[in-house]
């Protein structure tokens, strides 16, 4: 396993994203099977692990604590604050106010079985809490020795430099993927200008990049594609020139689309880290493989100019979900969506 750098932090190059074991696209796996899929990815090499209270809720981080505990000191394990969980499950809103930052992560901390919490994100930017006493937050919780590093998750340029004002920020976790292209509008530059690393979520489109979506695809409500315009019967046959294109360059070298779609984002910058999630063992190892896929400048080139010519159908997210994207951003708002939480929508329990 290579490895890239997120600021000052080191991790393996592919990551592995573990809300989708728990929750969100379809129905969890059972927990023994999530335990051994986050272990197995930990003996094939990964070392960044991300997680969420939310993803669950709950039950992610459980999973995550219980499969890393003893080689605790051998991983990286980032995990998210910033939503106002009910008592039921329920995602009511966001909360980023410091007390209950200081009372997430004490619950974390237990959830993972850890003394500390390499690298905290806040899951989405809460324009009732000035990000300035976020990160002040976040400091005094480093000084601590609770956390390791600070990071933003969907934040846009102007809310990552004033953040990065207050407390440095390590990496920032946007979607991004070949049909998911805001943040190179200002995150990466504010990123690369800052020496900040850029955390790729949902860089297999939900799955659909991998080119196993078929159109005539159906999603029942406990999952949150059903909720994605993206996700329509319409918006996927229109979109599959994209698979196309992934799949073209792909048999030049032996690879899926998925695999060049994660090359794809390995070949755009050295700092950038893609986090795929999966419930299969053996989707696990075709992501790896993506490491033995080297797609050239020419193969770059390609896939960016044949999907230029494709309009994307259908906006990434539920309403509800962009609208819980950080306005600081002018650019790419519009498009830009969250993991899949709503606070229309109950978390499983």
């Amino acid at each position: 396993m290579t490895t890239r750098r997120l600021g000052t932090l080191e991790v393996s190059a592919v990551g592995l994203g573990c809300m989708n074991m728990a929750w969100g696209f379809g129905p969890p796996i059972p927990r023994a099977d999530a335990v051994r899929l986050v272990r197995g990815a930990y003996e094939r090499g990964v070392t960044l692990f991300d997680t969420a209270e939310a993803y669950g809720p709950y039950t992610s981080e459980e999973i995550v604590g219980d499969a890393l505990a003893d080689v605790r000191d051998r991983v990286v394990i980032a995990t998210k604050f910033g939503f106002d969980i009910g008592p039921n499950g329920q995602i009511r809103g966001l909360d980023s106010r410091p007390a209950h930052i200081r009372e997430v992560v004490d619950a974390s901390l237990r959830r993972l079985r850890t003394d500390h919490i390499d690298l905290l994100y806040q899951h989405r930017v809460d324009p009732a809490v000035p990000i300035e006493d976020v990160a002040g937050t976040v400091k005094t919780l480093i000084q601590a020795g609770k956390v390791r590093h600070f990071g933003l998750s969907e934040a846009g340029g102007a809310t990552i430099r004033r953040a990065h004002g207050e407390q440095p920020v390590t990496a920032v976790q946007n979607e991004y993927s070949v049909w998911t292209r805001d943040p190179e509008h200002e995150v990466m530059p504010t990123c690369e200008s800052l020496g900040i690393g850029l955390v790729a979520w949902g860089p297999l489109g939900k799955g659909y990049l991998t080119g196993t979506v078929p159109s005539s695809a159906t999603f029942p409500p406990n999952d949150l594609r059903s909720t994605m315009p993206r996700f329509t019967r319409e918006a996927m046959d229109a979109n599959r020139a994209v698979v196309e294109a992934l799949r073209a360059v792909g048999q030049r070298h032996g690879a899926t689309p998925g695999q060049v779609a994660l090359a794809w984002l390995l070949a755009r910058r050295p700092w950038i880290v893609p986090i795929p999630g999966t419930t299969r063992p053996t989707h696990l190892e075709e992501n790896l493989a993506t490491l033995q896929v080297a797609l050239t400048s020419t193969d770059v080139m390609a896939i960016d100019a044949e999907i230029a010519k494709v309009a994307i159908i259908g906006a990434r997210s539920s309403e509800a979900v962009l609208g819980l994207i950080d306005q600081g951003s002018k650019l790419g708002t519009s498009s830009t969506g969250g993991h899949g939480l709503s606070p229309l929508r109950p978390a499983r329990p």
